[in-house]
């Protein structure tokens, strides 16, 4: 039977969900169910089921985000949501990341059990894992659409945090990943490391710094994350190609 997770922070709902539809019957059982999507998160990852009915608008929790980083950490994990937001573009983003069902509360039950049959279907399709494959590196399962809007998020909170002492874990938590996969997707999708990536967001930055203002060097160097000077200079020549004081003398030539 295919293990299902239930996800809402109505627990009406969830009662409702667990015994209003007839899981046997289409070959399922809940495995879990779980309150808020932190709590929907832990539980995926520590039960591994092949359903997901979430609701996607709940407090704490960026649920795009949320449904990404799932997609792309279980591409074989079949997802269907059920939420009372009403937005067209939100839907289709849903949808694009892998989203089976996009089901607007209060749904009919026929529209539910259409999309656990769906998934079911999807599920029963789907060849046998490689032997010694991991979920993620599945062939037959497509998370690269997940992975990618993950990067985007991630490079995005790094371009707003990179002049705070900002770690890969500190990004894995904003994306909802592990950071050895968030280390992973960056290197598939950029092919550049984390550190590589912070390092040049900070030189541009610091470029910035040192053309536009009278700022003594030392300064500089805390702006932009560092708190050891001499570390900022050798990371500043190794990815401009001139140290600090020579580049603000180049541009103020």
């Amino acid at each position: 039977m295919y293990r299902v997770i239930l996800v809402d922070d109505e627990h009406i709902i969830l009662d409702g969900l667990t015994r209003a539809v007839p899981w046997a019957q289409m070959n399922c059982c809940v495995a879990g169910t779980a309150g808020n999507g932190a709590e929907g998160l832990r539980l995926v990852r520590a039960l591994k089921p092949d359903i997901l009915l979430t609701d996607i608008r709940m407090p704490n929790m960026d649920g795009l985000s949320m449904i990404a980083a799932l997609r792309s950490e279980f591409p074989r994990l079949q997802i269907a949501v059920l939420t009372a937001f009403r937005d067209f573009e939100y839907a289709q983003t849903a949808l694009n990341l892998g989203v089976c069902r996009y089901l607007l509360k209060p749904s009919k039950l026929d529209e539910l059990y259409e999309a656990i049959r769906t998934m079911t279907s999807r599920l029963d399709a789907l060849p046998p894992l490689p032997e010694g494959a991991e979920p993620d590196e599945d062939p037959a399962a497509a998370g690269s659409v997940a992975g990618n809007y993950i990067v985007r998020q991630a490079l995005d909170y790094m371009q707003a945090h990179c002049a705070e002492h900002l770690s890969l874990g500190d990004v894995a938590d904003h994306v909802y990943v592990s950071q050895w996969h968030l280390s992973k997707l960056i290197n598939k999708h950029v092919n550049q490391s984390f550190f590589d990536i912070l390092g040049r967001m900070r030189m541009e930055r610091a470029k910035t710094l040192l053309a536009d203002s009278g700022l003594r060097i030392h300064a500089i160097a805390e702006q932009v994350g560092y708190s050891d000077v001499a570390h900022f200079s050798k990371s500043f020549k190794r990815i401009v190609g001139m140290t600090p004081g020579e580049y603000r003398e180049a541009e103020n030539r």
